[in-house]
């Protein structure tokens, strides 16, 4: 995990009473009091942390400053929003652990739930939030070796025999979750584990996280095929790396959300510029920000314009199509679940 810092990340006791939200906001700028920031210990400065999954670092290097500008055009105050990037799981175990973040914004809901867990976040955060909580999206893809000389145009030829694939481990990787959905959705229910079962027979490794798959497959040159997410391909072609690669159709929606950690927020008094970021997130500055570097963007304006970029799916299923994070995780990659049964037979 790493820490990008704006001034340093400070811990806030919380001393007499607690700030109630934007109300206590609107208290101070209707009285002129411009020092009555919450937290940050600065008059007039106010500091929160994000925290996010490591491929959103370049968005948010260009929302974090913009939304700062914003609200203190909009307040006279000044915030500073200061981040931390890792992988999803690792974030929210950090955040469970104590990282002080007042937003998480992960790869997929089932890590804002562990939180939820713990009791850092309130049940019901999709329903205080945009969008039920998701902010961006993504797809799965198929990349292959440059002029794709196994032929590889969808998810049935990943079951090809002979075929090699990459993908990364479902059971310590919550991204490489979105790979085995993906596959499992590829084919109607009857014939889902048949199929699922004979791709993964043809993956030789599974690397811990996307990261080390990634590397297996280009570092190291294993593989005539790696299943990974669209925005990362994306990203990879604006630093100019130029991959060949398949969308197939259909897909799983890959869903990223967003949320308030309401303990952290509440403690430290920076509720209502939290709040903030988190509507922020979702304007058209802000979508266009993350539909720059390959996510797909949730607000209708910006996702017309960038269709050029991202391909229609036909048939797109999710999590909820599935019966929800809840019942995926437990029939799939719990201790014993599908996941288990289809590697003990190889």
């Amino acid at each position: 995990m790493e820490v990008t810092k704006t001034g340093g990340i400070q811990r806030l006791l919380a001393s007499g009473g607690r700030w109630l939200g934007m109300g206590s906001l609107l208290l101070c700028l209707l009285l002129g009091l411009g020092g009555c920031g919450r937290g940050g210990g600065l008059q007039g400065e106010v500091r929160i942390l994000l925290a996010s999954f490591a491929v959103t670092r370049d968005a948010y290097r260009q929302i974090i400053p913009a939304f700062e500008a914003d609200w203190l055009a909009k307040t006279g105050q000044r915030v500073r929003v200061e981040s931390s990037y890792g992988g999803s799981a690792t974030q929210s175990r950090a955040v469970i652990n104590g990282l002080d973040a007042d937003v998480v914004a992960l790869a997929l809901a089932l890590d804002v739930e562990r939180i939820v867990a713990a009791g850092l976040i309130q049940p019901g955060w999709e329903a205080r939030t945009p969008n039920q909580g998701i902010v961006t999206r993504s797809v799965a893809v198929i990349v292959t070796r440059e002029g794709n000389p196994q032929g590889i145009r969808s998810w049935q030829d990943l079951a090809r025999p002979g075929l090699q694939v990459v993908t990364a481990n479902p059971k310590t990787s919550g991204g490489a979750r979105w790979n085995f959905l993906a596959l499992w959705s590829a084919v109607p229910e009857p014939q889902a584990l048949a199929f699922t079962t004979q791709v993964y027979k043809n993956v030789r490794i599974l690397p811990r996280d996307s990261r080390e798959a990634t590397d297996v497959f280009f570092q190291k040159g294993q593989g005539d095929a790696l299943i990974t997410y669209e925005h990362e391909v994306i990203l990879a072609g604006l630093r100019g790396q130029s991959l060949s690669y398949v969308v197939p159709d259909p897909n799983i929606s890959i869903d990223n959300p967003v949320a308030v950690v309401d303990a952290n927020v509440d403690r430290k008094g920076t509720r209502a510029v939290a709040e903030a970021f988190v509507d922020y997130l979702f304007t058209p500055e802000a979508q266009r920000a993350f539909a720059e570097v390959g996510f797909r963007p949730v607000e209708p304006t910006v996702a017309q314009e960038f269709a050029w970029r991202y391909p229609p799916v036909e048939k797109l299923v999710t999590v909820a199509d599935l019966g929800g994070w809840e019942v995926v995780q437990n029939r799939f990659f719990a201790d014993g679940a599908l996941f288990d049964r289809i590697q003990a037979q190889f």
